[in-house]
């Protein structure tokens, strides 16, 4: 038995929080219960799809936050809400493979020392037949731990974890753009042990914008201060603290089309 946590903000659009939706429901194997938060207000569109979802499937909880709080808090609330220890994260704009559950279980069912399972992504652009890209993490914990310097290790969208071990480490906290990352790395200090079963078991949904996102001063800058924070925890070392730098500032300055290229003939 399992939880799926969702975060759900008033930027999200109604037929991608119907498709992620629908993806959860076509499972071979069904979750136990669905926790979504309305990270505040929504659209009326948006709430309209979230009362009709609540109606026809009692398994989808609803949990209000009355404003905004960014997605580290608002994961944090829906994990008290999460009735069972293991838990699954999906975005609401993404969308998951048939078989995803059932093999995300499995795993845990023949390895109950492990705290975190992900997977590959497949990234696309309006629609799923329009693959542009893979997002391939490492497998093993050995792997996993070597490759979280240098990048987040796992892909936040697919992965399912132990709800025990997230709190034992800390929760999500609040790191803008990084609270997934932050968490991996803080639940890898605890000790936690991570898999990644390498094939893809989520689309994820991609757009230029997000490339875009990802660049500027404001990223930079955040970018800067996780990785001091990394090297503050000893995670890192100072010559990798300066390593991850150095590749790093060009790409948050270069142009996004540039950007774009990287990400996705480079990076994944």
């Amino acid at each position: 038995m399992f939880s799926v946590l969702l975060s759900l903000y008033v930027k999200e659009q109604p037929s991608n929080l119907i498709q992620s939706l629908d993806s959860l429901f076509s499972q071979t194997l069904l979750p136990s219960e669905i926790i979504l938060v309305k990270d505040g207000p929504l659209t009326s569109e948006l709430d309209a799809v979230v009362s009709d979802y609540v109606q026809r499937y009692p398994i989808l909880k609803v949990v209000v936050l009355k404003e905004n709080q960014g997605l580290g808090k608002a994961l944090n609330e829906g994990l008290k809400h999460c009735s069972y220890d293991l838990v699954a994260r999906m975005d609401t704009d993404d969308i998951s493979k048939p078989d995803r559950f059932e093999k995300q279980l499995k795993v845990f069912q023949q390895h109950p020392e492990i705290d975190v399972c992900g997977a590959w992504i497949e990234e696309f652009y309006n629609d799923v037949s329009d693959i542009v890209s893979i997002r391939k993490v490492p497998e093993s914990h050995a792997e996993i731990f070597k490759y979280a310097e240098k990048r987040s290790p796992v892909n936040h969208p697919v992965v399912m974890f132990r709800k025990r071990a997230v709190l034992n480490a800390g929760g999500y906290l609040h790191f803008w753009l990084f609270e997934d990352y932050y968490l991996w790395v803080r639940m890898l200090m605890n000790h936690c042990t991570f898999y990644n079963i390498p094939e893809s078991l989520l689309y994820f949904r991609a757009s230029p914008e997000m490339v875009k996102r990802r660049g500027g001063m404001k990223y930079l800058c955040s970018e800067i201060k996780f990785q001091q924070e990394m090297r503050r925890m000893k995670f890192i070392s100072s010559f990798r603290f300066m390593q991850n730098l150095l590749i790093r500032i060009p790409v948050r300055i270069m142009p996004n089309s540039l950007r774009g290229f990287i990400y996705k003939k480079m990076l994944h």
